[in-house]
């Protein structure tokens, strides 16, 4: 950038004090909201964003300056929520994914629960349900804990974890029983979405990115 394309300290004030008045008027919304999604808290935020952002711009290009503010990204994963204000029935959809790490000791593990079951082990005889099948080690591994279990028990059954997201969906009345069952999840409706919690090591990733930056400033 020029020098004559360069923001005065001027203008560097005047970004200063519209964020302030910017924070003032957030601040008012706040204290005033009549909901959730109150509008007038949401518009209080996105200038206040668009506010910072100026000063942020202007500072750095006046004085090669930064703030310690981080101006969040829209969150575009899903669209505005479209359901009841008072949902009376829950959809809770859930997805784990998992690397097979170590092929051995999945079979080993599921082995052990087959050889424990005596109606299996009866009936078909333990060695022949699982033998070398990964397919058959998973199913009678799946089919023995509840997911939470295995998640928190993971890397004994050989697996690595991968992301992970859960998601409480408003429906509008409870299915009648065995309604969903042939294709559970073609029915997810995004706009229905009341909450989600996502786990990814991208998020660790970004965590090591902004502890690297931050040493790198204090050196």
């Amino acid at each position: 950038m020029s020098d004559a394309a360069q923001p005065t300290a001027a203008d560097v004030r005047a970004a200063a004090e519209a964020v302030k008045a910017a924070l003032d008027r957030h601040l008012a919304a706040v204290e005033n909201r009549t909901g959730e999604d109150d509008q007038d808290v949401s518009a209080a935020f996105n200038a206040l964003a668009a506010a910072a952002e100026v000063y942020d711009e202007r500072l750095y290009n006046r004085y090669d300056e930064v703030t310690p503010f981080e101006i969040p990204e829209p969150d575009d994963s899903l669209p505005p929520y479209a359901g009841p204000e008072e949902p009376h029935a829950l959809s809770v959809l859930i997805r784990r994914d998992y690397a097979v790490l170590e092929p051995e000791r999945l079979l080993a593990q599921a082995q052990r629960i087959a050889d424990a079951d005596d109606d299996v082990a009866t009936a078909a005889g333990a060695a022949a349900v699982v033998g070398g099948s990964v397919h058959a080690a998973l199913g009678v591994l799946f089919g023995e804990y509840e997911p939470d279990e295995i998640a928190s028990r993971h890397k004994e059954f050989g697996l690595e974890e991968g992301d992970s997201t859960l998601w409480v969906s408003a429906v509008d009345e409870l299915p009648e029983p065995g309604e969903w069952l042939a294709s559970p999840f073609e029915q997810a409706d995004p706009q229905q979405v009341v909450c989600r919690f996502d786990v990814s090591a991208v998020f660790d990733e970004d965590d090591l990115d902004a502890d690297d930056d931050l040493e790198e400033q204090e050196a």
